[in-house]
């Protein structure tokens, strides 16, 4: 397939934001989206995250958005018409508490979910065995749980919000790298690529790690870093998980998938800031201290492997949202910091409404790009 000579919108990045956002475009009758990936689909951020979705969240904004794409997710095999299937296991969040301090906030965390009608719980220890029988109820003070959340297929997903896009009409152009961006009178002219140059006055920066690099083909300086992140993988075990565990105070989120493997991940802000994908002694031995003390069960399991991956992050840890002043047609969706995999329904809809001048369904506006230099930062203390 031969690269078009112009497009409506050019959307940069083949991972879940990007497809789902090209798909939400032409299905609101949009025509003439191209989208450019370097690689594969779903190759950078997006294969290699842990696909955790939750809505246990503190702020209000984000559990509107991941409530959102819960919601879609739900149905998504329909609404994308997928004949595969994306694998949504809802089997739920245990969120503990270590401290007294922690478990006060998770309090006012539940009482803000219950008000925007998210089903979440506030649980003693005890109640919490109840739900994950191997964890160590010594080890904590109290905990959340919310059914609805749970673990989707990464590459599934992104699949099915491809195929539904092609089937509207949007072209995606894989082992295209985009070269520069043409920018005149503050305005998007064209992408230059390794396949040739598209005339497009509307360009979607969604290119995960290396949106910094896109942005500064267009003269943006795109706010983002890019940290390594580490994923620990044990042998497939007999059931013994329903929920992710994940705990914020440990630092650490256990997973066991559908195949019966337990996947766990941490962040450290001493990782590398590059583009790495190698594993580290650091991590492996600092992961299965914390997690033989959280879950004692899994300290005889075998370790197969271990993975990285990389997350866009931004200062304050929430993503950025919408147009560039300085420069007309170019559109942010980056800096998901960990989370643009569980978010990706509600930033499709909202970068659509950007564009197309909706209103829009969440107000996002405070997480736009110019809240960096306004130093108006918006924190959210409920990560890993």
């Amino acid at each position: 397939m031969n690269l078009p000579k112009s497009a409506s919108v050019v959307i940069v990045g083949g991972g879940i934001s990007g497809c789902a956002i090209a798909w939400n475009l032409a299905n609101r009758g949009v025509k003439d989206i191209v989208v450019l990936e370097k690689d594969t689909l779903a190759n950078g951020s997006t294969g290699r995250c842990g696909a955790g979705i939750r809505m246990q969240w503190g702020a209000e904004k984000n559990c509107r958005l991941a409530q959102f794409s819960v919601n879609f997710f739900e149905n998504a095999n329909d609404i994308l018409a997928y004949e595969r299937d994306i694998e949504f296991e809802q089997s739920g969040y245990l969120i503990i508490a270590a401290n007294e301090a922690e478990a006060q906030q998770f309090r006012k965390n539940v009482a803000l979910q219950n008000s925007l009608g998210i089903p979440s719980v506030f649980l003693s220890p005890e109640e919490a065995t109840a739900i994950v029988p191997y964890i160590n109820a010594t080890q904590f003070v109290a905990a959340t749980f919310c059914q609805k959340d749970g673990h989707l297929n990464p590459f599934h997903t992104t699949d099915a919000f491809a195929i539904a896009a092609e089937r509207l009409g949007v072209r995606i152009f894989k082992h295209t790298e985009v070269t520069g961006i043409e920018v005149k009178n503050n305005r998007i002219e064209s992408v230059d690529t390794t396949g040739g140059r598209i005339a497009t006055h509307i360009v979607v920066n969604a290119a995960g790690g290396w949106s910094k690099a896109i942005g500064k083909m267009a003269g943006v300086d795109v706010p983002v870093y890019v940290q390594r992140h580490q994923i620990l993988v044990t042998e497939p075990l007999e059931p013994i998980l329903g929920p992710m565990v994940m705990g914020f105070s440990y630092n650490i989120y256990i997973q066991q998938v559908p195949h019966g493997s337990i996947i766990m991940g941490r962040s450290d802000h001493t990782e590398p800031r590059d583009f790495r994908t190698t594993s580290g002694w650091k991590f492996i031995e600092e992961m299965t201290k914390t997690c033989g003390t959280l879950l004692p069960y899994l300290r005889t399991a075998k370790i197969l492997r271990q993975w990285a991956g990389h997350y866009c992050m931004t200062e304050d840890a929430q993503p950025i949202y919408g147009p560039v002043p300085e420069v007309e047609g170019m559109y942010l969706a980056c800096g998901f910091s960990g989370h643009g995999f569980m978010l990706a329904p509600a930033t499709a809809e909202l970068i659509s409404e950007m564009i197309l001048g909706e209103p829009l369904t969440i107000d996002v506006s405070d997480l736009d790009i110019g809240r960096f230099k306004r130093r108006e930062l918006v924190r959210e203390q409920s990560v890993v």
